[in-house]
């Protein structure tokens, strides 16, 4: 997600198509995301721009706050809950060997947790390692990336499984 907010405040001419990466929170709310998957009682939850592990999402809390321990005991609690439930939605829908969790907040100052699913078919020495150490290459390429025609289906069906989870 930065990396569009990054080519945006570059002075890159942004189409119809891709308008919405400048504002995503405002164009959820207008429904013009296509990454938006669906609000959560404690967040809202897009897809990551990189699906070379088709599912990863992203849930951001809102309303807004820095840090996971600045949420008094009951919100942090939920908050951790709807990790969890997005996370049964996405073991739902994708079917992988594994869900892995991540807050780390290093580089966006807003409390937001990355729920990633992990399979069988990953690389040997990567499968057992955190997300980030795949090869920057994989973060850019743009066969990877969201792209509606592939993703929308997907983004629709992790929809459906969050009303069941």
């Amino acid at each position: 997600m930065a990396r569009e907010r990054q080519q945006a405040g570059k002075g890159e001419a942004m189409t119809d198509d891709t308008r919405w990466q400048s504002d995503r929170f405002g164009a959820a709310a207008r429904g013009e995301n296509p990454m938006f998957v669906a609000p959560l009682a404690t967040g809202l939850v897009f897809l990551h721009d990189a699906q070379f592990l088709p599912g990863w999402c992203v849930l951001f809390a809102r309303p807004e706050i820095g840090r996971l321990e600045d949420l008094d005991h009951d919100r942090a609690g939920d908050f951790l809950g709807d990790m969890a439930r997005l996370g049964r939605a996405l073991s739902a829908v994708c079917r992988p060997r594994r869900i892995n969790y991540a807050i780390y907040g290093n580089t966006a100052p807003v409390l937001h947790a990355h729920v990633v699913p992990r399979y069988d078919w990953e690389p040997p020495d990567r499968i057992t390692q955190p997300v980030w150490t795949y090869p920057a290459g994989q973060w850019r390429d743009p066969p990877l990336d969201y792209e509606a025609s592939q993703h929308a289906p997907l983004r629709d069906r992790i929809r459906a499984a969050l009303l069941l989870a």
